[in-house]
């Protein structure tokens, strides 16, 4: 089983995050910021990940510790749930459209954190959600994922539809990357250093 727990307390968020990379979905989000329960369902009802998010943190100041350390925490119990990779795909890819945004993403699960971040937001919130935020999830999720992760949002003139497409791409790509290759033997890790 490709699962993992992880928990985070800090003075600022106490975070639990379960994931099992062959689910079919399920999911149960309590971030205590709509919007983002919002973006991590599209991760999980996409990438057919079964996930369990809860989270208290200090929104009385903002949201932006709360986001980034979901994102840690994903990161974390991402990198715990792959393991070392024998027999997945590792690279996947996604084009998403929602009406007239269409974003693109690209992963490579490849044991080094790279992110490169192209969303050119038509208005900095959504509801109250900022959308800086955003990237503060995805490097956290990248940097303890260890995964080299490109994001573009290519169109759209509705921040909610580009924010929208983008994590549903990411939830395509994620699915396809750790998907178990049937023409590869499932003791073979994909690279030709022996080691992702």
């Amino acid at each position: 089983m490709r699962t993992a727990d992880i928990q985070r307390n800090t003075a600022e968020t106490q975070i639990r995050v379960k994931i099992e990379l062959d689910g079919t979905g399920e999911r149960e989000l309590d971030s205590g910021i709509a919007f983002l329960d919002h973006m991590l369902d599209q991760i999980a009802r996409h990438g057919m990940v079964d996930l369990i998010v809860c989270a208290k943190g200090d929104l009385e100041i903002d949201a932006h510790h709360t986001v980034e350390d979901v994102g840690i925490c994903l990161g974390q119990a991402f990198a715990k749930a792959i393991g070392n990779k024998q027999g997945v795909t590792r690279y996947g890819h996604a084009y998403v459209p929602l009406d007239e945004a269409l974003s693109r993403v690209v992963i490579d699960l490849s044991g080094r954190p790279g992110l490169e971040f192209n969303c050119d937001w038509k208005r900095q919130f959504v509801g109250q959600f900022d959308l800086d935020l955003i990237h503060e999830f995805f490097q956290g999720f990248v940097n303890h994922a260890q995964v080299t992760l490109h994001l573009d949002n290519l169109k759209g003139e509705n921040a909610h539809h580009q924010c929208e497409t983008l994590f549903k791409a990411f939830g395509r790509a994620l699915r396809m990357a750790i998907a178990l290759d049937p023409r590869l033997d499932a003791n073979v890790i994909p690279s030709t250093k022996g080691s992702l």
